[in-house]
């Protein structure tokens, strides 16, 4: 199965750290990555989509994608 995934944070090294999490679980890029000001915050927010290939799994809705 393959699996999608769209990281969101503050633009600070808490980000970075959450995307290099991934990456170094397995997790590939998908596309570029988002970058937008967050009016209700006053803060710059981050994305990046990222995903995965999961073999002999079936998708379950249910999931815990950051766990897989």
């Amino acid at each position: 199965m393959k699996l999608y995934r769209f990281l969101t944070g503050p633009d600070d090294s808490s980000f970075c750290h959450k995307v290099t999490a991934a990456l170094n679980k397995g997790w590939e890029l998908h596309g570029s990555p988002a970058y937008a000001f967050n009016a209700t915050t006053g803060e710059m927010q981050c994305g990046q989509a990222v995903t995965k290939t999961v073999h002999g799994k079936d998708y379950d809705p249910e999931m815990k994608l950051g766990e897989q």
